[in-house]
């Protein structure tokens, strides 16, 4: 490579030799794949500042005079977007390829950072911010574990992880510079325009860099295996996953699971708060342990599921959320214990989000990848729209946060208890009988993008 980054990237999956009979193999062959995992991190990395929003939202508050249920509506729009919108996304990514979906997300997302610069009216930024940057992350997110997934069939879940980091780290890179500097000295507008090409070049470069892999792609050096985590050698239509028990069961898994994490996540700041913890350790929280936690959830679940297996990866790490949620509430009043929780915390809910792409890789295929994991991912549209929510009503009720981290508690264990009942799809199970197995049955195949 001629690049030392890309290097560093790929140094634990190295590259490939693609059959020189792969029609526009010498297209995606001119790069090496940690290329492909550059492009996805600038783009994950990128899509991350849409939960940057929390550093708009005391300028605009003070402007306009709105009240925060007004501008956090914002953000919840933004959510509902992206969920809603990512099925027509991975569909659009498994039919066409990535490339034009990607640009797509990158046009979108970019316009509507550009376009709230020019915010007069709270409808017109939940245009702006909400609809178009909603929808543009879920464009541009489809694209990343399709992509990622087929390039690195050998090591998919640190790869995967790897990718996915980039989401969990955007806020925790953009936020503090928007807050702590580009704000104060520029305002709130001028950070929406420079956000908004900063954008433009990251996601339109992981556009151009996220493409498909040639047909009969696999790495140097690598057999496909028949581990339990390897790939189905039966490609699932959507209509086929959701005939699947496995399907419910995953979906309720990973529903619960991130509510659960959302419940407490969302109220850390006001618990914090009331614990006594200073102001300066509050911003050490959200902005560094709270990514720091994200972030290598993301990437070790990648790493441990490749050796564990996707569901006992899951249902370690909603052991450990089951476990930590009451903890995390009892040692809230001591700095350097919360700090801990709360990485853990972040770590459970991060992992879940990498590990369960990467699950519906595997069970399901990599044919429909992109729109099987949309359909999973409406879970985790449910859980952003509720879990806050159910915080919150909590915390009114009783006035106090123990009702709402013991039962953030109690859901990571229901959440628990579907992931072990969970088991990987038998093509028999919906009538369809599974092809002859073959050397490269589980070699992904996938359209060029």
């Amino acid at each position: 490579m001629g690049s030392a980054i890309p290097e560093r990237i790929s140094a634990a999956v190295p590259n490939a030799t693609i059959p020189a009979a792969a029609g526009s193999a010498s297209v995606s062959a001119s790069i090496g794949r940690g290329w492909r995992l550059l492009g996805a991190l600038l783009m994950t990395l990128a899509l991350g500042t849409l939960y940057a929003w929390s550093v708009f939202v005391a300028p605009l508050e003070a402007e306009f005079g709105w009240k925060r249920a007004q501008t956090s509506a914002v953000f919840t729009i933004a959510v509902l977007m992206f969920a809603s919108s990512f099925i027509l996304a991975g569909r659009l990514q498994d039919k066409f390829g990535p490339f034009w979906v990607a640009v797509t997300g990158s046009v979108l997302v970019s316009a509507g950072f550009l376009l709230c610069t020019f915010t007069y009216s709270l409808p017109y930024l939940f245009v702006c911010y909400g609809v178009l940057g909603g929808i543009g992350n879920s464009f541009g997110y489809s694209t990343v574990v399709p992509v990622i997934a087929k390039w690195f069939p050998d090591k998919r879940g640190l790869a995967v992880g790897l990718a996915l980091a980039g989401y969990g780290g955007g806020s925790a890179v953009f936020g503090p510079i928007a807050n702590l500097w580009m704000i104060p000295h520029l305002g709130w507008r001028a950070t929406f325009a420079a956000f908004g090409l900063i954008l433009l070049v990251m996601t339109m470069t992981g556009a151009f860099l996220l493409r498909n892999p040639p047909e009969g792609y696999k790495p140097n050096g690598w057999t496909p295996s028949a581990r339990r985590h390897e790939q189905s050698a039966h490609e699932f239509t959507p209509g086929e996953v959701l005939r699947t028990p496995s399907f419910y069961l995953m979906w309720c898994g990973f529903g619960f699971g991130s509510t659960a994490g959302l419940m407490v996540i969302s109220q850390l700041v006001p618990f914090a708060t009331s614990q006594g913890i200073p102001g300066a350790a509050l911003a050490t929280l959200g902005l560094v342990v709270g990514a720091l936690g994200n972030v290598s959830g993301r990437i070790l679940s990648g790493w441990i599921s490749d050796a564990l297996g996707r569901l006992n990866t899951l249902r370690v790490i909603l052991v450990i959320a089951t476990a930590a949620m009451p903890i995390l509430y009892k040692v809230g009043a001591n700095v350097a214990a919360l700090y801990v929780m709360v990485f853990v915390v972040y770590f459970c809910y991060g992992a879940q989000g990498a590990v369960n792409p990467t699950t519906v890789a595997d069970f399901w295929g990599m044919r429909n990848a992109g729109v099987n994991y949309s359909l999973l991912f409406t879970a985790w549209g449910v859980a952003g729209t509720i879990g806050p929510t159910i915080g919150g009503v909590f915390f009114d009720r009783y006035k106090n946060y123990e009702a709402a981290f013991y039962a953030a508690s109690l859901l990571a264990g229901v959440a628990l208890a579907c992931e072990l009942m969970a088991r990987r799809p038998r093509p028999r199970s919906i009538g369809v009988s599974p092809p002859p197995a073959s050397p490269t049955a589980a070699s992904p195949t996938a359209r060029f993008g």
